[in-house]
């Protein structure tokens, strides 16, 4: 049974005027788990991408399941393929490229270290965590 705090996100994330692909990448995220999921917009700040998810994971192995649940949830409801695949050997740092948008899953250690939240401190930043 899903709890009221993951519900509450949910409808957290209904309410927000961000792309529905980008949608599907969180909840995908938070269906596996994943921690402390960010969305940031900055398709005004960066000729790079429009969107970024970042979320970490407690382990390789849940950073596997998570990038797995991302590129299965894309495939089948949007037929969105990736551009490109990095990070997956190690699962330290695995980043998807769906050129719209780049999605990070990290261990905990390497997303203090890369702090891509602060790098791009000036782009909006969309919150979702249940916990």
């Amino acid at each position: 049974m899903e709890s009221e705090a993951y519900q509450a996100v949910l409808e957290d994330l209904k309410r927000r005027r961000i792309p529905a692909e980008v949608k599907e990448v969180v909840r995908a995220m938070l269906d596996k788990q994943a921690q402390d999921v960010v969305v940031l917009k900055i398709k005004d700040i960066s000729d790079v991408t429009d969107y970024m998810v970042i979320a970490h994971g407690n382990s390789t192995r849940q950073n596997l399941a998570v990038a797995d649940e991302v590129k299965r949830r894309l495939r089948r409801v949007h037929r969105l393929k990736t551009t490109n695949v990095e990070g997956e050997a190690a699962a330290e740092w695995i980043l998807l490229d769906y050129f719209d948008f780049v999605v990070h899953v990290f261990t905990r250690e390497n997303r203090r270290k890369f702090a891509l939240e602060k790098l791009w401190m000036d782009a909006k930043q969309y919150h979702f965590s249940p916990n």
